[in-house]
């Protein structure tokens, strides 16, 4: 090999290396339904940029673990859980998004039940925010949170996924109030009962609420059977 052809693969070598120095993270957008509002988990920041600040759960990717390995991972050590809804959405590549350099983070979103499953609590504080009060965010954690519901939105209309946030037996006026939270519109009452049965998603219980400050409901849960058979209806959500 001539050494003027030596050189330059030497030096493509010495280029290369600027590009391993970038490093990948993941963002986790963690929903969860609490007291009629959509809410997120928030930690509070530790760098020293964003003193005082709230941020979204996430962390750098490891050598050895794929995206979606430390996506779980995050979820993992954060709330405990292993088996909940997870969904990529977007990739963040601004240079200057994190100030310890070059980082690009993949976001996911995640849906809880808030009721069952709690949060573990770490170092930094961590509590649920809704959605809605939240104005700014460390790095550019309020651009991933809004384009995560942006998914969540345009994806509750024709995909099941809203009832990973609910108990397993849930109202019409729980599973309304739910979508009305995501989507920050009213919904006519009547219009999203007749509507939503057309869908086949449900199945009646035979069981009516209890303790409630209202009427009594009758209760629900998502029929995941007949759903994964295929019967996947393509009515639109009435607002």
């Amino acid at each position: 090999m001539g050494t003027a052809l030596q050189r330059t693969i030497q030096q493509l070598r010495s280029e290369d290396r600027e590009f391993f120095q970038i490093a990948i993270s993941v963002d986790c957008v963690i929903f969860g339904f609490d007291k009629n509002e959509l809410k997120v988990l928030l930690i509070k920041s530790d760098l020293e940029e964003f003193n005082n600040q709230w941020s979204l759960l996430g962390d750098l990717v490891r050598p050895d673990e794929n995206l979606e390995s430390a996506s779980y991972r995050v979820l993992k050590d954060r709330t405990g859980l292993d088996d909940v809804y997870l969904e990529q959405v977007f990739t963040f590549g601004e240079v200057s998004r994190h100030p310890a350099g070059r980082v690009i983070s993949t976001a996911y979103y995640s849906l809880i039940n808030i009721k069952d499953h709690q949060p573990m609590l770490g170092d930094n504080e961590l509590h649920w925010h809704p959605v809605n009060e939240i104005n700014t965010l460390a790095f550019d954690h309020k651009t991933i949170l809004d384009t995560c519901l942006q998914r969540l939105q345009s994806k509750i209309e024709e995909h099941p996924i809203v009832f990973n946030l609910l108990p397993e037996k849930f109202s019409l006026r729980e599973l309304q109030n739910l979508y009305e939270a995501i989507l920050g519109v009213k919904m006519d009452r009547r219009n999203f009962r007749k509507k939503f049965f057309l869908m086949n998603w449900l199945e009646d219980m035979n069981e009516l609420e209890q303790d409630v400050p209202h009427r009594p409901g009758k209760l629900y849960r998502f029929n995941a059977t007949r759903f994964s058979n295929g019967k996947k209806t393509q009515t639109p959500m009435p607002v």
